[in-house]
């Protein structure tokens, strides 16, 4: 059981790079997205989890990675696609914010998403 549910967490990771490729990310340059283009992208590819689901809870970070299952990878791709896209600024310092204290507190230190930090 233990290793179905750690390739199910692995395939989850794979799925959100997947999706960062088809939006752009990874080639470095800052992709021009909406949020409902992620929200199409996380439809098609039938995620386990609603973004608008997530983006409602109290503390996103903490529903993703303790009822979603998702790996320090796949939550930082996830942090780094909504970050990328038109969601609102607040909403994205806030997840910014989390993922960060929560990668961090785990001694997961993320360049990627640490660069994304404004001074």
């Amino acid at each position: 059981m233990e290793d179905f549910i750690i390739r199910e967490i692995d395939r989850l990771g794979e799925m959100l790079l997947m999706i960062a490729r088809r939006l752009g990310l990874p080639d470095g340059d800052t992709p021009d997205y909406t949020l409902a283009d992620v929200k199409d992208e996380f439809d098609r590819e039938s995620l386990p989890f609603d973004l608008d689901t997530v983006l409602l809870k109290e503390n996103p970070v903490w529903y993703l990675v303790e009822t979603g299952g998702l790996s320090d990878h796949a939550l930082e791709t996830f942090i780094d696609i909504l970050f990328h896209s038109d969601l609102d600024e607040d909403k994205k310092t806030a997840l910014l914010g989390d993922s960060l204290a929560y990668l961090d507190g785990k001694g997961y230190f993320s360049i990627r998403l640490h660069s994304l930090v404004s001074d």
